[in-house]
Formats: structure tokens, C-alpha cells, sequence
């Protein structure tokens, strides 16, 4: 592990009333808030390197299953399974909905869900709050806090740091130490982002900067980045509207290349050919608790100061990608000889009415955003769902690996783990989530499960040459 050491806007902080680094207790009890996607691999991280770790949840069955030992999130996550049971049963890592293990901690960390509510257009803090709020009555002086969930530039001080002070009764980098360290992971490489990748790490102060470098690269093998809390918010959200954008002008190129006959994928291939091009796949949409929300804070960050022109386009152009998916669908079954809903199923005219006894089905393949994971939140098979209801559509969703009720911004989406119910009698069928299930699915075994051969492929998971050969209508986002 290199450090690199960066400098920034830190302004001048307060008189330390917190002993010299060589007086301040080394840390050994680490307490990790919120148990999920990040909270879970962190706190058995920094449990694996030796630390007294507890990890705090108000979810009793994800405490009980932490405290037994077992990885409560489904989903092909390599490694994660192994260092849960070995850091639990070694007892250095425990679960507990208790803030009192917040007394004695030398560190806690932050990891609770910050979403972006779109109806009200400003991040949903509740979790956040309620966390710091908590974390504050329990506060003892010489304690870093760090707060790894992303959130909008200028939060640090206009929301952790006053709830922090205020409840505690103490000051941020007097009595103290106050930090930002945003987490980079990703579903399916969960250990491997935490470990590997560079992390930035945002301090109030030098001596708090110090500090958590002192305990980061205990853990991450990556550089650690010194700056202050500010920058190291812009960054977290920053780089996430950067690939917001990128994966917009995918989308975008592989739309003109469907309307002018041409393969967006042969494209991007040649034209990555140039030196310093890396044009994206196009795809489905963009899902996920990062990308989608990210552009959204940093827009907000700026308090109504500047409204972002370009990052905001490509937000609402990768939004717009599940309805694109749904007009595929469509066309696919158009000419397929599907006939539309009948005009009393469907919330708009059908100028082709349905007069069999069943209803058209169309079967979606994946309601989490990412292959192979549970991971749902924010996906994109929510908007083509509801799109497919609001026409009239009898809709099937099946994902093998989500457990939970999936229950979205537009409300409830139903599914099943039965495949073959799934497309059974299906009239198209959707690829959205490239699970590696699915590999298994032919033209020749659709076939004989499907009513009608209609196929729309939203990830460039499909053979198309094999589809249409074996006399399926396909349609493909970019093809």
C-alpha cells in the first residue's frame, strides 16, 4: 500500500483540545453502521486485520444471520460468504442494533443508504440522520467518525457535522475527528473494490487525515488520496456522472445504429480502435444505489448555483432507456403476429385488438440491475414492468437470485424464481439482467415453451443470427 498525499482546502480548524497522534489511543474497537452492500464487507475486513468490530443494523433477521455466522445477501459475491463465517466465529465480528457500542469505539463508520427522492429533487437523509443522531449520543471524545455512504457536496458541514456537534455537545477536530471516505464498490466485487482500488480520504483536519490513513491502509492496498471533506465529496459523485454520461452516449449511438441498420457493437469495436477512445456498451438501462443517484446530489450540491446541462441530459437519457426497451418489445411482437391487448386492458388505444381468451405475456429475464446478484434496487426492469402493465401486457418477471419483495418508486413489482412459469406461454420474451442462468435459454428449447418467437435483448446477451435463424423476430438495444 502507497500513500499519496494531496492538499486541499482544510481552513483552519479548531484548537485541538484531543491529545497529540502519539498520545491518542491506538484503535483497536471499530463500529460499522448500517449492514449492507458496504457495511458488511467492511466491518469483516477491518475484523479479518485484528480489530473488535460490531457492526449495528435495525434489521433483525440480517443480525441474527451476521451473529451465526452466514452472509445474509444473495447473490454470487466471491468471498464474502468465507470471511463472514471465519471473522464471526473467531469472535471479532458481532452484530447488534445496540449505539451504546458506540461509547468505547475508537472509529465508526458510516454506511447507511442515502437515496435520491426524484418526486422532491433533493437526497433522502432520514437513515443518515437517524444514524448520526444516535451515533452523537453516544459519542466519546477523542473518536473518529467517517462517513463512507456518497452523498451531496457541502453535506459533511451543513448536515453531519451541526447533528454531530449539536447532540454531542462537542466540537468536530477539537474534541473529535471528523472524515469522509466514500466507498467504491460494486456488487460481485465487493472485497476486491475495497481492497484494490484507490480511495479517497477527507478529513477536517491533518490530524484527522493522519488518522484515518493510520487506519485505512490497514485494509485497502490501493493509494490513499489525502484532501479535505469537500473535494472528497465531488470526487465520489463526480465519477459516477462521468460514467453517467459515457453510458449515455453509448445508449444514445446504439439507438441511431438500430434506426439506420447498422451494429452500434461493430461500431464502438472500430471506433475504439482510435487511440484514446473507450466508447461503452449500450444497454438496458442504467440501475444500481450509485450511478443513478449520483449525478442527482452532485447537481445538488450546488444549491441551485449552477444547474449542470450535460450531466442532467445524460441522466434523463439513460432514464429513458427501459421505455426504449418496451418500444422493441413492441415491434417485436408486431411482427411476430402478436396481436395487442384488447382495448379494456389497456390504458391507450390498441388499433389491433386481442380476442383470445388469455391476455399477451411478455416474460422479463432479471429484475436486479447487475448479473448475478441480488441487487434490485433502482433497476431499470421496474420502469419496463409498469410500462408493459400501463399497455395492457400480462408481465412475468423472474430473477433467480432476488429474495426480497421488491417493492420500487413506482410501487410493487412482482416475480418469480420459476423460470419456466416465466416464459411458459410468453408471447415475447426481454432480456434486462445478463445472469448467467440464462445461457441455458435456446431458440429451440423457447420454442417449445414460448406461444409466439419474439425476443428483445437489452444486453447483448443473445445470438441474434441463431434467433433469426431458428425464426425468432429478435430485437437488440444497438443491433
Amino acid at each position: 500500500m502507497s500513500i499519496e498525499i494531496q492538499t486541499g482546502r482544510t481552513g483552519k480548524p479548531a484548537k485541538s483540545e484531543i491529545p497529540e497522534p502519539t498520545e491518542i489511543p491506538k484503535i483497536k474497537k471499530i463500529v460499522v453502521v448500517g449492514m449492507g452492500y458496504v457495511g458488511i464487507p467492511v466491518a469483516a475486513l477491518f475484523a479479518k486485520k485484528g480489530f473488535d468490530v460490531v457492526g449495528l443494523d435495525v434489521n433483525p433477521g440480517k443480525i441474527e444471520s451476521l451473529n451465526n455466522g452466514m452472509y445474509p445477501i444473495h447473490g454470487d459475491e466471491p468471498g464474502m460468504a468465507g470471511l463472514v463465517a471465519e471473522t464471526v466465529h473467531g469472535g471479532k465480528f458481532s452484530a447488534s442494533p445496540d449505539f451504546s457500542h458506540c461509547r468505547d469505539a475508537n472509529a465508526i463508520l458510516v454506511a447507511v443508504e442515502t437515496p435520491f427522492d426524484t418526486e422532491k429533487m433533493e437526497p433522502d437523509y432520514s437513515s443518515l440522520k437517524s444514524a448520526l443522531s444516535d451515533i452523537a449520543r453516544n459519542l466519546s471524545k477523542g473518536a473518529l467518525v467517517v462517513i463512507e455512504s456518497t452523498i451531496a457536496p457541502t453535506t459533511m458541514d451543513l448536515v453531519v457535522r451541526p447533528i454531530l456537534e449539536k447532540i454531542s455537545g462537542m466540537k468536530a477536530g477539537a474534541d473529535f475527528l471528523l472524515g469522509n471516505c466514500p466507498e467504491r464498490v460494486m456488487p460481485g466485487k465487493l472485497i476486491h473494490n475495497l481492497t484494490k482500488l484507490d480511495r479517497v480520504v477527507g478529513g477536517i483536519d491533518d490530524k484527522t487525515r493522519e488518522r484515518m490513513i493510520g487506519l485505512y491502509s490497514s485494509v485497502v492496498e490501493g493509494r490513499l488520496h489525502k484532501t479535505d471533506m469537500i473535494t472528497a465529496e465531488i470526487v465520489k459523485t463526480a465519477e459516477n456522472a462521468y460514467r453517467d454520461v459515457e453510458i449515455a452516449f453509448a445508449n444514445e449511438l446504439g439507438i441511431i445504429c438500430e434506426k439506420l441498420g447498422a451494429n452500434a457493437f461493430e461500431v464502438r469495436e472500430l471506433v475504439n480502435r482510435s487511440p484514446y477512445r473507450n466508447v461503452h456498451v449500450p444497454g438496458a438501462g442504467v440501475g444500481g444505489h450509485c450511478i443513478p443517484k449520483d449525478t442527482l446530489l452532485l447537481a445538488y450540491g450546488t444549491k441551485g448555483s449552477y444547474r449542470p446541462l450535460t450531466m442532467l441530459t445524460a441522466r434523463a437519457a439513460n432514464d429513458s432507456m427501459p421505455l426504449h426497451v418496451a418500444e422493441l418489445a413492441l415491434d417485436a411482437m408486431k411482427n411476430a403476429n402478436v396481436r395487442e391487448p384488447a382495448q379494456e386492458d389497456a390504458k391507450v388505444k390498441s388499433p389491433v385488438q386481442n380476442t383470445d381468451d388469455k391476455k399477451t405475456k411478455v416474460a422479463i429475464l432479471g429484475l436486479a440491475y447487475i448479473p448475478n446478484s441480488d441487487d434490485a434496487r433502482n433497476s431499470p426492469t421496474e420502469t419496463l414492468y409498469f410500462e408493459l402493465q400501463k399497455n395492457g401486457y400480462d408481465v412475468t418477471v423472474h430473477d433467480p437470485f432476488v429474495t426480497e419483495p421488491h417493492v420500487g418508486k413506482l410501487g410493487p413489482v412482482p416475480y418469480t424464481k420459476d423460470l419456466e412459469k416465466a416464459l411458459s406461454g410468453a408471447d415475447c420474451a426481454v432480456l434486462m439482467t445478463a445472469h448467467d442462468e440464462y445461457k441455458k435459454l435456446t431458440p429451440a428449447n423457447l420454442k417449445t415453451t414460448m406461444r409466439k418467437p419474439a425476443m428483445v435483448d437489452g444486453r447483448n446477451f443473445f445470438d441474434k443470427a441463431g434467433f433469426e435463424k431458428a425464426g425468432f423476430v429478435f430485437r437488440g438495444v444497438g443491433k
